[in-house]
């Protein structure tokens, strides 16, 4: 039986932020058997493809490309006739100087079924992030977009000079830089004041964005000044004045800074939110992963067994979660937990606990076991028993001190912290580079995991010069004890405790 021909995605894939991905290109790259992408696409959007897709790079970086556009063609023919859903990412829009049209109509004569999916260009986003409106009542009320570099097959050109120094409109040039010194020499010799305003915005939308302003005399030798490179996109108008009133994106306190983040991918998202939030460019490089235990039965023996302690103790997040999944996977629910009594470290353990239903009894100021077990030094704990659901490898200190309190205390394996390797070869890559300004550690194992990395001194000293970030002062020791010294140590021990001393630290920096 014939192969049933799959379907081809053209998607735009925005112009770097990933978080201008659209709701239904995120989907497209989820379902897809095959995802094509260049070097325009964010490789963040990888994460959105499949564990069994197959990932196709085929480049296309101002000129030099990995692949022709004619192979590309091929490449995705050949795909989608071994019947499978390919999505093809592009940045921007396909349709918008994408060669999606392209693309489309080769699909098309070769009985190949397509979808487009409309991006974010970057024509728009960039000037955007950079704090230029391409339209604005006060300056103009149309924009045109216009190719940086003609087809050079092309016999005749298609560029209305006259009609464009002669406009009002602002002139948004895409992959122009190379041409720049021409773009302004035919708008000035066609009559557009020298004074005109113009900006070149590099990786727009990205933590890598670079903005350039000038005007049309100056622009040229500021450029190269700043040694401005592809991808940029050229605006000119009036509406770039703007900018010195409206920048906000590149004016954020981390912008710019390169920080891997080294917890568990299913843990960081909102350490990555917020430090992106605050112009940050995270890196996750998770170097350990949460597991259930290998042997659940001590963890579900405790479980059925409720009603023998009175106290249960949280140390994380996480050992709720295997706490709750456990119970439910032995049907029951909170009606088991009436007659017990709750302490746990941290507010993110407190608020998990309490979307359980369950309001904690003890929650110390500070979120380290020394202070539980001072919390539990005012409360008669002799003789009661103490369930402590937790990671396999933990520090001693809080069953030892509790027990030393009289109480029978219970330590069951909830879960366990496994090292990653996954992203080893991309973190010495960027470390080569110098494409990292800061690290940041949120426990103990994070730290053990990361130097596990580097399997010689040589490799170690990529780490000179970066910026250690830790959580608190036992994630600092174990920094210390592995040979590296925390620049920074969250006052408070919780994500937004270490987010604001990133922000102190760097504060300092730049005064």
């Amino acid at each position: 039986m014939a192969t049933k021909t799959g379907k081809v995605f053209l998607i735009g894939a925005g112009p770097g932020d990933p978080g201008l991905l659209t709701i239904k290109a995120k989907e497209c790259i989820e379902a897809a058997d095959v995802v094509v992408y260049d070097y325009l696409a964010s490789p963040m959007l990888l994460k959105y493809a499949g564990k069994k897709a197959e990932v196709i790079y085929v480049g296309k970086k101002g000129g030099d490309h990995t692949l022709s556009q004619d192979k590309i063609n091929l490449l995705l023919i050949e795909k989608a006739k071994q019947g499978y859903d390919v999505a093809r990412l592009k940045g921007g829009d396909p349709f918008v100087f994408g060669r999606g049209g392209e693309e489309a109509q080769m699909l098309l004569s070769n009985g190949v079924p397509y979808e487009v999916i409309p991006g974010v260009t970057s024509a728009i986003a960039a000037p955007a992030y950079a704090g230029i409106p391409v339209t604005h009542r006060d300056h103009t009320s149309f924009v045109s977009f216009i190719t940086g570099h003609e087809d050079p097959t092309k016999e005749d050109t298609s560029m209305q000079w006259d009609v464009y120094a002669k406009s009002n409109a602002t002139l948004v040039f895409l992959m122009g830089v190379k041409n720049l010194e021409n773009i302004v020499k035919h708008l000035v010799e066609n009559g557009k004041p020298s004074d005109t305003p113009v900006a070149l915005v590099r990786w727009g939308t990205t933590p890598e964005q670079q903005t350039v302003t000038g005007t049309l005399e100056t622009i040229v030798e500021r450029v190269r000044e700043a040694r401005l490179k592809s991808p940029s996109i050229i605006i000119i108008g009036h509406v770039v004045s703007l900018r010195k009133e409206l920048a906000w994106f590149d004016n954020r306190p981390l912008f710019g800074k390169k920080i891997v983040i080294t917890r568990a991918r299913a843990q960081a998202s909102d350490l990555v939110s917020k430090l992106s939030g605050l112009g940050a460019a995270c890196i996750e490089i998770p170097t350990i992963e949460i597991a259930p235990a290998q042997d659940i039965t001590p963890l579900r023996s405790a479980v059925e067994n409720l009603k023998n302690y009175d106290w249960i103790v949280f140390t994380s997040v996480n050992g709720v979660k295997f706490f709750f999944d456990t119970l439910n996977d032995i049907g029951k629910d909170v009606r088991a937990l009436g007659h017990l009594k709750f302490a746990c470290i941290g507010p993110v353990t407190k608020e998990c606990l309490k979307g359980h239903g369950i309001v904690s009894d003890i929650l110390p100021e500070t979120y380290r076991a020394e202070s539980v077990i001072k919390a539990f030094s005012g409360i008669e704990i002799k003789n009661k028993k103490v369930l402590l659901p937790r990671a396999k490898i933990a520090r001693t200190i809080l069953p030892e001190e509790l027990t030393k309190m009289g109480a029978e205390v219970h330590e069951v394996t909830a879960y366990e912290t496994r090292l990653n390797t996954e992203g080893k070869q991309e973190l010495i890559e960027l470390l080569k580079n110098r494409e990292i300004d800061a690290v940041t550690f949120t426990s103990s194992s994070t730290v053990s995991n990361f130097m596990s990395f580097f399997d010689s001194e040589d490799e170690k000293k990529l780490l000179n010069g970066l910026v250690f970030a830790s959580i608190g002062p036992i994630t600092s020791d174990t920094c210390r004890s592995l040979g590296i010294e925390p620049d920074i140590e969250a006052g408070e021990f919780t994500i937004q405790g270490l987010i604001n001393s990133l922000l102190y630290y760097y504060e300092r920096q730049n005064k």
